[in-house]
């Protein structure tokens, strides 16, 4: 993990205003650890600038509180929302995953708002691209 750090993956500022607990299990940590290695540092390495973790790992509880997917790989650690702070910049992003690296699902949220990235090692990733409107 060259760029990125467990705990950044974990912060939750809902997290922390409502006390809920955002202690990833170990097999969430193995799932993040991975997430990095195969996607968020390379992606950070051909970028070139510091990338901004809005989400990543959500306990079951949080990712209720926040409205995520019943079934969101964020409580499996296996996704990020990520952004560097401009549309052209996300997009760039989006563009990177998808023509270079691995990924199982690539989300546009909100025309380039920022962007939804999973990965999973256990099974074979789907290359799913989905525009949020």
């Amino acid at each position: 993990m060259k760029y990125f750090t467990i705990e950044e993956l974990c912060r939750s500022a809902k997290a922390e205003a409502m006390r809920i607990d955002n202690t990833p299990p170990r097999d969430a940590v193995m799932s993040l650890e991975t997430l990095v290695a195969c996607v968020l540092d390379p992606l950070r390495e051909a970028y070139g600038k510091p990338i901004i973790v809005n989400s990543g790992y959500r306990s079951v509880p949080l990712n209720k509180a926040v409205g995520g997917a019943r079934n969101s790989q964020h409580t499996k650690g296996e996704a990020a929302d990520i952004t560097v702070g401009s549309k052209e910049g996300n997009q760039w992003l989006f563009n990177y995953i998808r023509d270079h690296l691995d990924y199982d699902q690539l989300i546009d949220e909100y025309d380039y708002r920022w962007v939804h990235v999973s990965y999973d090692a256990c099974r074979c990733n789907r290359r799913e691209i989905i525009h949020e409107l």
